[in-house]
C-alpha cells in the first residue's frame, strides 16, 4: 500500500517536530544556570540519592566528600584507599556520577546533610559543567554550594579542592575551562572556615601531561590516582579535623 505525498509530508513534519523538541530539551538542560538546584530524574540517580540520605540519618558522620563521579569513584577504584584513610574517620561519600553544581545544590536541600554536623566537608565539583558553562558560571555554582554548606552546617569546615585536570595536556579545552574556574574559586577561601587546595599538579607530568596510568580515561582516577589524592590532602584533612 502506497502512502500519499500528503501522508509522507505529515510524517516528515512530525519527525522534524520531535527532533526539535528533543534538541530544545537538551539545550535547556545544558544551558541551565549552574546555581539552579535541580535533580536528575533517572531511577539510578534517585536511588543513589536516597541511599546517601539513609546513611546520614544513622548519624556518626565526621567527614563528608561532596562531588560527582570522581568522588563517587571512592567506592570503585578508590575503595581500598577509602577504607585505609576515611572509613576510620566516619566518612560518608556524597558523590554521584554525572552531577553538575545544580544537582549538588538540590541534594543539599533534600536530605544529604540533614541532621549532621561533620567536622569537615571536602568538595570537588564542576568538571561536568565545563562543556556547557563558562568559568565564571561554574565558579558561581561552586560558590553557591559553599554558601549553602556554611548556612546549613555552620560548625563544619570546608576544604574546597580545585577541579582536577582532565584531557591529555594543557591544550585540552575542557582542562582550560577548569583551570580558569580554579583561578576564580581559589578566592572563596577565607582561611577560617573555607580552605582551598589545588592538588592537580600531583596527577601530572612535568610538561603538564596527564598519564593514563593515573587516569585511564583522562578524567577519572584509578586506584593509583585515588592514592595520590588521599596522600596529597592528608595533611590538610588531619589539620582541619583537629587531629594531632
Amino acid at each position: 500500500m502506497k502512502r500519499s505525498r500528503f501522508s509522507w509530508a505529515v510524517l516528515a513534519l512530525g519527525i522534524s517536530a520531535a527532533i526539535l523538541v528533543a534538541v530544545a530539551v537538551t539545550m535547556d538542560a545544558r544551558s541551565r544556570s549552574p546555581v539552579t538546584p535541580v535533580p536528575l530524574n533517572e531511577a539510578w540517580w534517585q536511588q543513589r540519592h536516597e541511599s546517601m540520605n539513609a546513611r546520614v540519618k544513622k548519624g556518626n558522620v565526621d567527614l563528608i566528600f561532596i562531588g560527582d563521579s570522581i568522588t563517587h569513584g571512592w567506592e570503585g577504584g578508590g575503595r581500598q584507599v577509602w577504607k585505609n584513610y576515611y572509613a576510620p574517620r566516619n566518612a560518608v561519600n556524597l558523590g554521584i556520577n554525572a552531577d553538575q553544581t545544580g544537582h549538588v545544590l538540590w541534594r543539599l536541600d533534600h536530605g544529604n546533610i540533614d541532621g549532621i554536623s561533620p567536622k569537615l566537608a571536602v568538595i570537588m565539583i564542576g568538571t561536568n559543567n565545563s562543556d556547557c558553562n563558562t568559568p565564571e558560571q561554574i565558579a558561581a555554582g561552586i560558590k553557591a554550594i559553599v554558601d549553602k554548606l556554611q548556612r546549613k552546617l555552620p560548625e563544619t569546615k570546608i576544604l574546597l579542592l580545585a577541579i582536577f585536570p582532565r584531557g591529555a595536556d594543557n591544550n585540552d579545552h575542557l582542562r582550560q575551562v577548569n583551570t580558569q574556574t580554579n583561578q576564580i574559586i581559589a578566592k572563596l577561601a577565607d582561611g577560617k572556615k573555607v580552605f582551598y587546595l589545588d592538588i592537580g599538579p600531583k596527577f601530572l607530568q612535568a610538561d603538564g601531561t596527564l598519564g593514563r596510568d593515573v587516569m585511564p580515561d583522562l578524567l577519572h582516577p584509578n586506584t593509583k590516582g585515588y592514592e595520590i589524592w588521599a596522600q596529597a590532602v592528608e595533611p590538610m584533612v588531619a589539620k582541619l579535623m583537629g587531629e594531632k
